[in-house]
């Protein structure tokens, strides 16, 4: 699937700005961690991409979320994808993320509401304001963006890649979309 296929297919789904945004961000810290990781871009990118399309179906069964993901996207993106989707919601679905796709995932999915979390207290709400020592310093801050898990942010390690190398590259990627992002 093309990228402008995966957009048109988000925008039949997702209507919240917000939850696109999300995915998006999402999307450009997976393409920065698949180059780091040297494997493939554009699959890293696209299942970021994709990953919440069954967000605003299933907010409400949170049981549901990527298993709806799956029925939507199943004739149209790679099974490797379509487990990626589901595992990222492991705690419902039961598929613990194994793999270095899955696992990145997990990853970006998490640490990208930390740092746009960090853009949003800024003076001028932009990511260009936003130093890795933020990023460390409200990580250790459970009360802030209490919906980002410190715990799958961690899942970092078993990429072999240290939680300040990911804020790095993953701090990075967004300010390379912040116009995009609005941030």
């Amino acid at each position: 699937m093309k990228r402008a296929d995966a957009i048109k297919l988000l925008n039949e789904w997702i209507k919240n700005d917000k939850l696109l945004k999300h995915c998006i961000a999402v999307e450009a810290i997976m393409r920065a961690i698949a180059k780091e990781l040297g494997d493939n871009e554009e699959k890293y990118a696209l299942l970021g991409l994709l990953h919440d399309i069954d967000y605003e179906k299933t907010v409400t069964d949170p049981k549901r979320h990527g298993i709806m993901a799956e029925e939507i996207l199943k004739d149209k993106v790679s099974d490797e994808i379509l487990r990626a989707i589901k595992s990222h919601n492991y705690e419902h679905t039961g598929l613990v993320p194994k793999t270095k796709l899955e696992i990145s995932l997990l990853v970006s999915d998490a640490l990208s509401g930390l740092i746009i979390a960090c853009a949003l207290i800024m003076p001028n709400k932009k990511l260009a304001e936003v130093k890795i020592k933020t990023i460390k310093r409200k990580f250790k801050q459970k009360d802030f963006a209490r919906g980002c898990s410190r715990e799958r942010i961690l899942f970092c390690e078993k990429l072999g890649m240290e939680k300040e190398k990911f804020f790095e590259i993953a701090l990075e990627a967004l300010k390379g979309i912040a116009s995009e992002l609005g941030l």
